[in-house]
């Protein structure tokens, strides 16, 4: 068996199954355990090593230098390898899963496992469970992409490698679960839930095994059993004020750090060095007890501190972990919020102890620990059950609620939001709440948007006859079929290995064809079959029922839907469109660096479109294919509906003459269509289009729409770059369009730079051509930023070619469109070049269509330019 059908037959297997979902949650928690075991006994290792070396030298020297050496390889190991590994690593998780584009990966989840041993082996004082957390998501993100199924699958996967992460730094399965329920996915399906609770488990068992029993907490509390009475609850209560007064300002702090580091620009390794350095210098001047985070939380909560110890641990803890976790270190914050914690609670405790006479500093130290932690990271189920779960005291859990509910509501009242959240934010990464993500790309299964009628071979057929095929249709792939079931699928490439295993011109298709393709079932929805297609980098795929064809599924179909959606439309109500049909085409060489479409319709403005889109193809080496559609009824087929093409094809052979005197290669079709925007679409698809170049007429009356039908589905669905042209008033003398004075407002977005490169193209249809480059500004600025205008004009002076007067020149508005309406009326300007996102188009025409006004306010000709974006 050949390596590509094992991989076919492999692959069709990986498709999303419950099963499967399991079988690798199962390993997900295996996985997880063992990197937090070995997080634990590495850092545990160096620590260890770290605390020894003050013996042989004075600890003033040893602890200064073990922390910025340590710190500086750790900071080194993150910015040379994974800069995304910086930091608790939550952050990064909860963005991934809120569908943020995120390097989440086996190297990120690596060098966030060697560098946090390291960094925590320093001495900073963070914790290891953050870096769990995440080293836990980035390796089942891995392995959900060696095995891969569907996004949203990706996703519960990787949020339950996040909480095996966290079940398996706190031997806490519960709290792994409900750490994914309540901060991260926030989702109670049942394949969540299942996959949750069992990599959490396994997750949690590995640990505790691997780890010899050695909670940290366990030893200890079995020889101190806590206790709690109806007097201490308003001890209780204000140990929850008091935890989520400081969390609040921990916070705060935390995000103070952050910023102050930013300032002093150098780089990661010069900061956690910093950070190491001075955490080594204070520690050295604190107690013996104080150089080791796990055993100063055991000695807090235990009762052995005295009120003034447990007062010196928060404050050096509070300090040092902001410093630590400003600088970037890999390193989180759930062991610092549990040791600042048991600190306030057991100064609470001896002060109840001093009124009272009763209580137990250990149920005050453990609530303590829990409120803050709730405080800081706004999870108080999952701060509960970590507690309890890490005591397993039943005595424990009421006092737990009181301070943690208490804490967090505190805390939510002076400062709201999530802590990760405002991390984030810091990075230019806002998460929109409670706003579906996919929409009809959910709700909207294969069976609804697919074709039913499906152009199929026959396994028997011939190559020769398959060749044959190909070039009767504008298709490049068929399904292959065997008695109404589906057993392959052929492409063009695949025709290629008849020729290059030298085989007959008589070879079934059944020797070349690709067995086993990838295929949905009905009940795929419109994501999964989005992700198959980029996944696999295929333009198609078969519908199946078991094994019977029934439909095929394209690219276009979905983009047809997402149109059909946006624009309002009941797909329901009357016959679905078809794809469209080409009933004339002709070819030239394909010998351009790229494709350049224009659409033709108007025979009045057909030629100035057509010199425009030669100047740009003579300038880029660009091919041109120009097309014309014919619309048909929806309730007749495109492939049966007899049409005229004399008037269509006249217009073609303006676009051939041209082509002809400038030397450019030419392709021509004509479609028929039930949808003008489909068939452009499709034909952006099929040819491989780089530019599209289209008439505009700069404004509709159509409800619902911004520019029109069909350029709103191209402005939103087109993915090459796209140049709408609103022809302006012709000249008086010689009945022409002039293009000598150019005006081209300028706001530093993206697509300004893709205007200034069309600019020594399109001016070589004027005289004497004059460019000015303006930016709008408010009456309220006191001095225009004249730096776009400058780099707009050193990129136009670097083309040879142009010989155009360049000027630039800011201009005083209230607003853009009437700046620039003001400017075109005074100063007679022939032509306005805009520069917009397809975003940024559709957020103007609600909070007031710029283009649009611009183009209805002016009678010159107006360019709109939007550059390419992702399929």
């Amino acid at each position: 068996m050949s390596l590509p059908v094992l991989t076919q037959r492999v692959r069709s297997l990986w498709q999303p199954r419950r099963g499967l979902a399991i079988a690798e949650a199962s390993v997900i928690g295996l996985v997880a355990a063992l990197s937090a075991v070995f997080l634990k006994v590495g850092s545990g290792w160096l620590g260890t090593w770290r605390v020894h070396s003050t013996q042989m030298l004075p600890a003033w020297v040893a602890l200064p230098l073990v922390g910025m050496g340590f710190g500086f390889l750790s900071g080194w190991l993150v910015q040379r390898l994974a800069p995304e590994a910086s930091g608790s690593g939550i952050p990064q998780v909860k963005a991934t899963l809120a569908n943020v584009p995120m390097t989440l990966s086996w190297r990120v989840a690596a060098v966030k496992l060697i560098s946090a041993i390291i960094a925590l082996g320093s001495g900073i004082t963070l914790g290891r469970q953050g870096p769990t957390v995440h080293v836990g998501a980035g390796l089942a993100a891995g392995m959900s992409r060696w095995v891969p199924t569907s996004p949203d699958h990706r996703r519960q996967m990787i949020a339950a490698g996040a909480g095996a992460g966290l079940a398996a730094a706190f031997n806490a399965p519960i709290a792994g679960v409900l750490f994914i329920v309540e901060e991260l996915l926030q989702d109670l399906s049942g394949i969540t839930l299942g996959t949750a609770i069992i990599a959490s488990f396994i997750g949690g068992v590995i640990s505790r095994l691997l780890g010899g029993r050695s909670l940290d907490l366990n030893l200890p509390l079995t020889e101190s059993i806590s206790q709690f009475s109806l007097p201490e609850i308003p001890f209780f209560l204000l140990l929850g004020v008091l935890a989520g007064l400081l969390a609040a300002l921990f916070n705060q702090g935390l995000v103070f750090s952050i910023k102050i580091y930013r300032r002093l620009h150098v780089s990661l390794p010069l900061r956690v060095a910093l950070a190491g350095f001075i955490s080594g210098c204070v520690v050295a001047m604190l107690p013996p007890s104080f150089r080791d985070n796990t055993g100063l939380r055991e000695y807090l909560i235990t009762g052995q501190a005295n009120a003034l110890l447990a007062a010196i641990a928060f404050v050096s803890q509070f300090v040092l972990t902001l410093v630590a976790f400003g600088s970037g270190a890999p390193g989180g914050l759930f062991a610092p919020s549990l040791i600042l914690g048991s600190c306030l609670g057991h100064i609470i405790g001896v002060f109840e102890s001093q009124l009272l006479g009763g209580g137990s500093h250990t149920t005050y130290a453990l609530a303590g620990m829990g409120g803050f932690f709730s405080a800081v990271s706004k999870v108080p189920i999952t701060a509960i059950v970590i507690v309890f779960e890490m005591t397993t005291d039943f005595n424990l859990v009421l006092p737990l609620m009181i301070v943690s509910v208490t804490s967090y509501l505190v805390a939510e009242k002076v400062v709201p939001g999530s802590l990760y959240e405002k991390l984030l934010k810091l990075n230019g990464i806002t998460l929109a709440a409670n706003v579906p993500v996919e929409g009809i790309m959910t709700t909207l299964t294969a069976n609804e948007v697919m074709q039913q009628r499906v152009e199929t071979l026959d396994v028997e057929m011939t190559s020769d006859e398959a060749i044959q095929a190909f070039s009767r249709s504008h298709h490049r792939g068929f399904p292959v079929v065997e008695e109404g079931k589906l057993v392959g699928i052929i492409t063009q490439s695949d025709l290629l290995k008849i020729r290059d295993r030298n085989l007959p011109n008589d070879t079934a298709i059944r020797e070349v064809m690709t067995p086993k393709p990838i295929t949905v079932t009905p009940q795929h929805n419109l994501r999964n079959v989005l992700y198959l297609l980029d996944r696999y980098q295929i333009s198609r795929l078969p519908v199946v029922e078991g094994r019977k064809l029934i439909g095929i599924i394209t690219r276009a179909d979905i983009i047809r839907a997402e149109a059909d959606h946006l624009n309002c439309e009941n797909a329901t109500m009357g016959p679905q469109p078809e794809p469209s049909y080409v009933v004339y085409q002709t070819r030239s060489p394909n010998i351009g660096r790229g494709r350049l479409l224009v659409t033709v319709a108007n025979p009045e403005t057909a030629g100035t479109l057509l010199q425009m889109a030669a100047a740009i193809a003579r300038d880029r080496h660009y091919e041109i294919e120009c097309v014309q559609v014919i619309l048909v009824s929806r309730h007749s087929s495109p492939t049966e509906t007899e049409v005229r093409t004399a008037k269509s094809r006249r217009l073609l052979r303006q676009a051939e003459v041209l082509a002809k005197k400038w030397k450019i290669p030419l392709h021509t079709q004509i479609r028929v269509a039930h949808d003008v925007a489909q068939a452009i679409l499709e034909t952006i698809n099929e040819r491989h289009i780089d530019l599209i170049l289209m008439g505009w007429k700069g404004n509709t009356s159509t409800p619902g729409r911004i520019f029109g039908t069909v350029v709103d589905t191209i402005i939103r669905q087109a993915t090459c770059d796209v140049v709408l042209v609103k022809l302006g008033q012709q000249s008086t003398v010689n009945h022409q369009y002039t293009f000598n004075r150019w005006l081209v407002p300028m706001a530093g977005g993206p697509n300004a730079t893709m205007a200034i490169k069309l600019l020594p193209a399109l001016v070589t249809l004027g005289n004497d051509p004059q460019i000015r480059l303006t930016r709008v500004f408010k009456p309220s600025e006191l001095a225009p930023d004249m730096t776009v205008l400058e780099q707009a004009i050193r990129q136009l002076i670097r083309r040879r070619k142009l010989s155009s007067t360049v000027v630039a020149s800011p201009v005083k508005a209230d607003s853009v469109s009437q700046g620039v309406i003001n400017l075109v009326k005074t100063e007679g300007y022939d032509v306005v070049v805009l520069g917009a996102s397809r975003e940024g188009l559709l957020q103007q025409a609600i909070q007031g269509n710029i283009p649009e006004a611009i183009a209805s306010g002016v009678e010159s000709t107006v360019i709109l330019v939007r550059g390419a974006v992702n399929s």
